[in-house]
């Protein structure tokens, strides 16, 4: 099978609690992660903190996610391990191809998310028209910037030499 992207790594994972200081303080306080200042995004319903384990390039994060209304949807605390993302080095082509396979996707299609970087979420469950989903699992796509896509592909040539992609 053929595809126009590749996923090039984790970006992130997001966990979502009703109590966004009880997250800061576990991850933070106790895990020693670095945290970065609170960020709201009202569009997905959430208020949030982004923790860093720095690799340059390869960094990653975990979100820390509560929702700003617990009533609504999306739900960022439920489940408590909310989605995981993936750095992608061709978005567009990658929901265009994924959604003429099956994929189904979330409301909104490709946006922006809380640092600016293009994404798209791959719904955690299937539907009649859509037959594939994230087995219960959201997945996030996010565009990877140059960098990360010429570190990825250094890595993959001096690791897989023969790899087809």
């Amino acid at each position: 099978m053929t595809r126009p992207f590749r996923i090039l790594g984790v970006h992130h994972i997001a966990i979502g609690n009703a109590d966004l200081g009880r997250l800061r303080h576990l991850w933070g306080d106790v895990l020693g992660l670095p945290l970065g200042e609170p960020f709201t995004l009202a569009s997905e319903n959430v208020t949030g903190s982004i923790a860093r384990l720095e690799a340059g390039p390869y960094t990653m994060e975990v979100d820390l996610l509560q929702p700003l209304d617990s009533e609504k949807k999306p739900a960022p605390h439920a489940p408590p391990l909310n989605h995981i993302a993936f750095w992608v080095d061709h978005l567009a082509e990658a929901v265009e191809w994924l959604t003429a396979q099956g994929v189904r996707f979330t409301p909104g299609g490709m946006r922006k998310g809380a640092e600016g970087r293009e994404m798209a979420f791959i719904h955690p469950k299937a539907s009649e028209e859509f037959p594939l989903g994230g087995e219960g699992v959201m997945i996030e796509l996010v565009q990877a910037p140059p960098t990360v896509v010429a570190a990825f592909a250094t890595i993959r040539a001096a690791n897989f030499p023969r790899s087809p992609e």
